[in-house]
């Protein structure tokens, strides 16, 4: 049974400089018009089949602070041709929905990074090439680290 447990901390996903990464990024096109890429590189461990990453994409906005709210949209896994990396695109922030409890419409509004809706997105922990992740413009995106437990437990027969 995969038992993860959280890592590390939320951390902004950091922009690479072209420089920095020039290798890794010569099979990763540049962001077109209104969308911006964001890359992330994970530093090598020893058992990187115990790890995963979360990519967590979203925008921070002002909304009340009793309700849960999500946004639209999806994260598409394309792979580049002739290289075969995959690359992580989200085309459209959709709208931002969320419950519907009562408030006071008089309460003063909080700041908070609402995400796209639906299950963790969870990808392979690959420290040989970096995480590409292209977004519209004003879309934050953000990660985390998942690790498995070094505890297992055997399975009954039913």
């Amino acid at each position: 049974m995969w038992k993860s447990w959280v890592h590390s901390v939320l951390l902004f996903a950091l922009a690479v400089p072209a420089g920095h990464a020039a290798d890794n990024m010569k099979a990763f096109p540049p962001a077109e018009a209104g969308m911006v890429r964001f890359v992330l590189e994970v530093p090598k461990q020893d058992d990187e089949s115990t790890l995963k990453v979360q990519l967590i994409v979203g925008k921070t906005v002002q909304t009340d602070e009793h309700n849960r709210h999500f946004f639209g949209g999806r994260i598409e896994t394309e792979d580049i041709k002739g290289w075969g990396f995959p690359r992580y695109i989200v085309r459209k922030l959709g709208p931002m929905a969320g419950t519907l409890m009562a408030v006071d419409p008089n309460a003063p509004k909080v700041s908070r990074f609402v995400t796209l809706g639906g299950d963790p997105y969870l990808i392979r922990y690959n420290s040989r090439l970096p995480v590409v992740v292209y977004v519209p413009e004003g879309v934050e995106v953000r990660y985390r680290i998942w690790a498995a437990g070094a505890e297992t437990r055997t399975l009954e027969k039913g």
